[in-house]
């Protein structure tokens, strides 16, 4: 007798799929129909484990349409299309090859070192690894707004102009041509002008009395010059004698008392002499 072989009227086929793969005893296929009649080991593998303790790799992930959540709580985080929503902390480095655009703002706890930050926005900060800082784009149409302390060290270009320092010397002894001074730099200076200040805009009017012929008395006394100016001459005054100028070579002050002040002529060069009627004005650098 004959041996009787059964064979299935609807086979169980095999075709190979997208991450599997099909070997009949070691041989690889793509597909294959098994009715009963094949004798043999078939193995049907995937390309790596994935056991709960095994690490899977995959070359590419793809979500459509739902979401991967990581985390529980507060620490979740949760991948969707294009974003990552939730706090992201990294243990080592993360390195970005191509744009970073937050759309909400970025915060650095840490310290940021590049070699090169550009940020472009509405304002915009440029740091070099120079040590150079650039802020803005335009130098006309910017301002930079800074509040609170500023601490610098090194030089200060202003349009060009080199500034070096701020000088506390109220002697200005240094002299310096890159330094700028302090409020009590430029009041002391000032306050040392004040003298000086003073006497030029000393100009007052005084009426003399008659006294004789040549001689004519002023209830005043000169103004006294600071010791960096000329001294106080005749040259700092104008005589006047019934509204005609007399010429400053044909007179003399002489400064009798404290109060009392004297006009004195030189009636041969003159041509004439006063008279006790005649009307004369100074008008000078009278103390006052």
């Amino acid at each position: 007798m004959s041996d009787i072989i059964f064979k299935l009227n609807n086979p169980l086929t095999l075709e190979k799929g997208t991450g599997v793969s099909l070997a009949a005893d070691g041989k690889g296929f793509d597909k294959k129909d098994f009715d009963g009649t094949d004798i043999g080991n078939i193995n049907v593998a995937i390309g790596q484990e994935v056991n709960t303790d095994s690490s899977v790799t995959f070359s590419s992930v793809r979500l459509s349409p739902d979401t991967i959540t990581i985390g529980t709580g507060s620490n979740q985080i949760v991948l969707s299309d294009k974003s990552i929503s939730g706090s992201v902390s990294f243990v080592n480095s993360l390195v970005i090859s191509e744009n970073l655009t937050p759309e909400a703002g970025l915060t650095f706890k840490g310290t940021l070192l590049a070699p090169s930050q550009s940020f472009a926005a509405t304002q915009t900060t440029q740091s070099l690894n120079t040590g150079s800082r650039k802020f803005g784009t335009e130098v006309d149409n910017h301002s930079q707004h800074f509040t609170g302390s500023l601490e610098t060290t090194g030089s200060l270009k202003l349009n060009g102009y080199l500034v070096n320092g701020i000088s506390n010397d109220t002697t200005l002894s240094g002299s310096s041509t890159t330094k700028l001074v302090t409020e009590n730099v430029a009041g002391t200076y000032l306050q040392s002008l004040k003298p000086d200040r003073n006497y030029l805009r000393k100009s007052f009017v005084h009426t003399g009395s008659f006294t004789n012929s040549s001689t004519s008395s002023f209830n005043a006394i000169t103004a006294s010059a600071p010791s960096n100016l000329t001294s106080t001459t005749e040259n700092d005054f104008m005589f006047f004698i019934n509204g005609m100028v007399i010429e400053n070579d044909a007179l003399e002050i002489v400064q009798k008392t404290s109060t009392n002040l004297e006009l004195r002529l030189d009636t041969d060069s003159l041509g004439y002499s006063i008279e006790a009627n005649d009307e004369i004005i100074g008008f000078g650098k009278f103390n006052s």
